[in-house]
């Protein structure tokens, strides 16, 4: 089933060299996957209409709305217009639902609205009119079947937009792995947004790196270019590279180390949270990290020095980072372990005043025959996992809910390729990343005859993994 309904909001807006507001007026469709229920979090398209007096009058605004008003307290517009003079605006604003003042909060929408630099172009505060309102509101609500969806679903577009709402000191990273099953070449595409602490404008960057079972691996780097905000259903762009749910293209370098991608990329599960989804959603944390594709599979070509790959299915993943910066040190895995099992391993140190010197904090999510585990929150059970994190090899080791997990990976130096990072402060970290990682995950279970082997996974130059550190 499909829900359609159509809202209209009320309210000012003040432009950001300006003291007097204006009147402002949000006239939107929307147009959402199944039925809306107070325990929904689905996301709809948006349409419709945008005017700021004199200043914007644009009947066709797009963009997302995402309806979460029990699961994550939020009811979220992303919309992209453009202005009376030719300008591409990004609206980004949230209803931040409260129980105590329900109708206030379920009616009450401030949006702040920045330009294609990151810049913030104005501040709005809009209003739904319950007496004027509602009833075309409920007079205009239709539910109408679901066209059956073709192949595999996509990338959940909530989970891969981006976050970043023009805030000073912010990091924003989209990177997808994948391995090529012909060949055994490991691919990185790093797409990352930096907003610097000390201010001026925004600006992305990232690379491409080819890890090939016979060479060492290559990287090759692009941008930095201004960050330009995105059209509602594009996640990435900067120049020729361009990332959707659905769509992976660009180039990177120059000359021989030139790389060229043009991939589509499927999936097959539900999104895997590494860290608690309330830190994700409310960003509670210095930094979060969720997998949007945690079994993706990519399809098209990868070309790099005289070499093409024309992949098919390649088993990979996505993943979405929204922090404050890298982490003081770190190590990641992604581990593929066929017919839809993966695992994902975080383990973190944060730069944090007073948190530096602590151990480093696993965040660890086995997706085994359609379950997560830990169940709960893994905040709580990172707290009583244990990670040791070295080069050439680095393990953890946790228990919960009558399993013990023992992880081990080794990067070797020959597969392994040392990345300069640099945070929104302007410090810098060295990631060693290996898409041709090996992994050995044992699970076993405790028994009445103490801890009995249950599963166990070995992936021999297949598993993605990196150890970050501060030199």
């Amino acid at each position: 089933m499909h829900t359609r309904f159509h809202e209209i909001m009320t309210g000012q807006a003040r432009l950001a060299d300006e003291n007097q507001p204006r009147q402002a007026v949000l006239d939107l469709a929307a147009d959402l996957p199944g039925l809306l229920h107070p325990w929904s979090d689905v996301e709809a398209a948006l349409a419709g209409h945008v005017r700021i007096e004199g200043w914007a009058d644009d009947h066709g605004a797009a963009g997302t709305l995402r309806i979460a008003p029990v699961t994550a307290r939020r009811i979220r517009y992303q919309l992209s217009f453009t202005t009376n003079d030719g300008r591409r605006m990004h609206l980004d604003g949230w209803k931040s639902v409260s129980f105590a003042r329900l109708l206030h909060s379920m009616t009450t929408l401030p949006a702040t609205i920045l330009d294609e630099k990151g810049n913030v172009a104005a501040e709005a505060q809009l209003r739904f009119d319950l007496r004027r309102a509602l009833g075309p509101m409920v007079a205009g609500l239709r539910v109408r079947p679901a066209a059956r969806p073709a192949g595999r679903a996509q990338a959940p577009l909530a989970f891969l937009s981006p976050r970043w709402r023009g805030q000073r000191g912010r990091l924003e990273v989209w990177y997808s792995t994948f391995t090529d099953p012909a060949t055994g070449t490991g691919c990185w595409l790093h797409h990352e947004l930096v907003a610097p602490t000390g201010g001026g404008s925004a600006n992305v960057h990232g690379w491409a790196a080819i890890f090939p079972p016979d060479g060492v691996p290559a990287l090759a780097r692009f941008g930095p270019q201004p960050w330009v905000a995105p059209d509602s259903d594009t996640v990435f762009a900067s120049d020729d590279v361009l990332m959707t749910p659905a769509t992976l293209r660009g180039s990177a370098g120059t000359g021989q180390e030139r790389v060229r991608w043009d991939l589509t990329a499927e999936q097959d599960g539900p999104p895997l949270f590494t860290f608690p989804r309330w830190a994700w959603e409310r960003e509670a944390l210095p930094g979060a990290q969720i997998v949007p594709v945690p079994t993706g599979r990519f399809t098209g070509t990868v070309r790099y020095g005289d070499r093409e790959l024309t992949l098919t299915g390649a088993p990979g993943a996505t993943a979405h980072v929204y922090s404050h910066g890298n982490p003081q040190r770190w190590a990641w895995l992604h581990a593929d372990l066929g017919g839809g099992d993966v695992c994902e391993v975080v383990a973190a140190t944060s730069t944090r005043a007073g948190l530096g010197k602590l151990p480093p904090l696993p965040f660890v999510r086995l997706r085994a025959g359609g379950e997560d585990w830990p169940g709960g929150d893994p905040l709580v059970h990172a707290a009583r996992f244990v990670a040791k994190i070295g080069l050439p090899t680095w393990t953890v080791l946790g228990i919960a809910g009558g399993r013990r997990i023992q992880i081990k990976v080794t990067q070797p130096a020959d597969r392994t390729l040392a990345v300069g990072y640099t945070d929104p402060d302007g410090s810098t970290a060295v990631c060693r990343n290996s898409e041709r990682a090996d992994a050995v995950i044992t699970v076993q279970r405790r028994t009445a005859g103490g801890w009995q082997a249950d599963r166990r996974w070995r992936l021999d130059a297949t598993a993605h993994a990196e150890v970050g550190t501060r030199e």
